[in-house]
């Protein structure tokens, strides 16, 4: 679990410019219809043009602009879907709420609510826009935990498997590209999606395209902007079917397409690690120190690596860390302690950021990098090996092999709740044909 990162704070900073269409605007047309709701093309607009903004300098990283559209409008759908499906249900979230939310983005950003309104307003974004979008994550944030306390859970004998399968020592990073068909899908559909995956794969086996660029263009996973990145994962949190070959394989390989419950996969190794694991022989612990500059909405991530660019500097020119983070550093849990993030395992940071420490010397202090929190400097400060209670091994597992489900479990839930709505796309957004099924050839 990433400590510092308030994840509430960074989606609503990335959904700021995505507004409720509740009022009629002049000279603004409709992407889609959504239930009795629509999504305005003004609003498809704007979240275009913010996902373009994060990724200044990568530009080709990004599909063509037809199938950014494509992309960015189906997660708009899934927004309007899910806080339609959390108010009909009754979950509620207050104006106090959605007052405190405000408020501590304003001050992960080094602002008053009132500069954040007035920064708001000179990037073209309303104050009632972005309340609505707040409010929207967290109403989302809490049919998702509704979700998991009534339909996910994990037995002793799954604890027992995992702890067992740790014996190997062993993670894997995976990525996956997904091309899905609907439940039901007719023999037309399957072909469809067939040629689809095979195209992909033939793409893949001629070097034509990165597995991550792959991702990005032709996936329909919800991670497809993402480079379909799955995170690490031990043998056991790997589904049967792809575990065997998977342990096998070396990084850069692909399996599939393997046709699974949502449609055709194709499944990369990106790399592989050893002793994340080994908790019966010790946890190797690391005391650090970090600076924290956020980036999204108010603060454009060219700001704020340049931000952190100067930090760097004013360090390696001989600047003392601690008085530095307790200055600039918008982590708000370290930030008085100058930095101090106390003892810790490589992961609990999550695996960038745990990377990045693992990599250090005692005292070295590393290059700027970027996590979904934003920019760091992190600098190391000790190691030391510290034993794991069998209780705490068996709670970790517990919560890793429960996170796995709910993504899984959450990720069905949205394809029933988008099978199950009516949905009207009004604008051009269809893919072309070398975007919807590359040839196989």
């Amino acid at each position: 679990m990433n400590r510092f990162l308030t994840s509430l704070a960074v989606a609503a900073l990335l959904l700021a410019p995505l507004a409720h269409a509740q009022e009629p605007q002049p000279l603004d047309g409709i992407a889609a219809v959504v239930d009795e709701d629509v999504i305005l093309r003004s609003e498809l607009d704007r979240a275009v043009n913010n996902i373009q903004a994060q990724y200044a300098g990568r530009q080709d990283q990004l599909p063509p602009r037809s199938v950014l559209e494509r992309q960015v409008l189906e997660r708009l759908v899934l927004v309007r879907l899910q806080t339609e499906r959390a108010q009909s249900t009754g979950v509620r979230v207050s104006d106090e709420e959605v007052d405190a939310a405000v408020t501590n983005i304003a001050q992960q950003n080094n602002l008053t609510p009132e500069q954040l309104r007035q920064q708001l307003a000179r990037d073209g974004t309303t104050y009632a826009d972005f309340r609505s979008s707040l409010r929207d994550e967290l109403l989302i944030q809490r049919l998702r935990q509704r979700f998991a306390q009534s339909r996910i859970s994990v037995s002793d004998g799954e604890v027992d498997a995992a702890l067992a399968a740790q014996a190997s020592n062993t993670q894997y990073r995976l990525a996956h590209i997904l091309v899905a068909v609907p439940e039901g899908a007719t023999p037309e559909q399957l072909a469809t999606g067939q040629q689809k995956i095979d195209g992909v794969k033939a793409l893949l086996d001629r070097g034509e395209i990165a597995f991550n660029a792959a991702a990005v263009r032709y996936s329909d996973s919800p991670n497809a902007l993402e480079g379909g990145d799955l995170g690490w994962r031990s043998l056991d949190e790997i589904p049967a079917a792809f575990a065997t070959s998977i342990s096998t394989m070396q990084p850069g390989g692909v399996i599939g397409p393997i046709r699974g419950p949502s449609g055709f996969q194709l499944l990369t190794l990106v790399e592989t690690r050893e002793g994340v694991a080994a908790a019966d022989r010790g946890l190797t612990q690391f005391q650090a120190r970090h600076i924290l500059v956020r980036s999204g909405g108010a603060v454009s991530d060219t700001q704020a690596k340049a931000r952190i660019d100067t930090l760097r500097a004013r360090i390696t020119g001989g600047a003392d860390f601690e008085a530095l983070a307790r200055e600039n550093s918008e982590d708000d849990s370290s930030k008085a302690a100058g930095g101090d993030l106390g003892w810790f395992a490589q992961d609990d940071f999550g695996p960038d950021f745990g990377g990045q420490v693992a990599a250090l010397q005692d005292g070295q202090v590393s290059a700027p990098f970027r996590t979904q929190a934003g920019w760091h400097v992190v600098q190391r400060v000790g190691t030391r090996q510290a034993s794991v209670s069998d209780d705490n091994r068996r709670s970790q597992v517990r919560e890793t092999i429960g996170q796995r489900k709910l993504e899984d479990e959450w990720e069905r839930y949205l394809r029933e709740l988008r099978g199950e709505a009516f949905v009207d796309i009004r604008t051009g957004t269809a893919p072309a044909a070398s975007d919807a099924a590359p040839s196989g050839g």
